[in-house]
């Protein structure tokens, strides 16, 4: 069975117990960042075997592990934080296990996307997440005249966050947004208002960011 098992994002007391049990008990973990899952599996007294699975070998790794799949093995898929397949590798082989056949769990847990959703007073009702936001300017511009009549969720580099504010209020200057930054961390923020008024509250510029786009009153 292929287990799709929700990691911390940042506070490593943030895991279910099944997902502790089933990381102990699983024949091989295949993880995006081997290091931060050691991390991980250390803090919980965690000793089953690492294999590496990312955007650069998955092509590759995918064959190898379905073949382990259809021999009996539990394999455990695990993104370097969050939950595999949101904007990550894992949907390469959820996809492949599930063509062939083979029988695939969810462990739900910690989702950066959606932990930032429902503390940035933006509407849920309905929402969409768009992964990262286009680095080039006029992909970035095209989109946002564009937006859906919806929540909007992205994530976003520390090196383009400020950049991306600055576009937004030349283009969408009324909309309220929120930025959340380091999510469970201990410097965990969020920033909300218009993209001015963010922009101008918005003091350190570091960590991991989600922007929040609020779908229109």
């Amino acid at each position: 069975m292929l287990h799709i098992i929700s990691t911390p994002i940042g506070n490593l007391k943030d895991i279910t117990y099944r997902a502790i049990e089933l990381l102990g008990s699983v024949d091989l973990v295949a993880a995006e960042d081997t290091r931060r899952t050691g991390k991980l599996l250390k803090a919980y007294s965690i000793s089953t075997k690492l294999a590496s699975y990312n955007d650069i070998n998955k092509k590759r790794m995918t064959p190898h592990l379905i073949k382990l799949l259809k021999e009996g093995k539990d394999i455990a898929i695990v993104s370097d934080a969050g939950t595999p397949g949101i904007n990550d590798p894992a949907f390469y082989i959820v996809r492949e296990a599930a063509s062939a056949g083979i029988q695939i769990s969810p462990v739900p847990g910690p989702c950066a996307a959606i932990a930032a959703l429902v503390a940035s007073g933006c509407p849920t009702d309905s929402f969409g997440f768009y992964g990262f936001l286009p680095k080039k300017t006029k992909k970035m511009e095209d989109f946002l005249r564009a937006l859906p009549e919806h929540t909007v969720i992205c994530y976003e580099s520390c090196y383009r966050v400020k950049k991306t504010l600055e576009i937004m209020n030349r283009i969408i200057p009324e909309r309220k947004i929120c930025v959340a930054r380091e999510i469970t961390k201990m410097h965990e923020e969020f920033i909300r208002g218009t993209p001015c008024e963010v922009l101008e509250r918005l003091k350190t510029i570091k960590g991991e960011f989600v922007v929040l786009i609020s779908k229109p009153d």
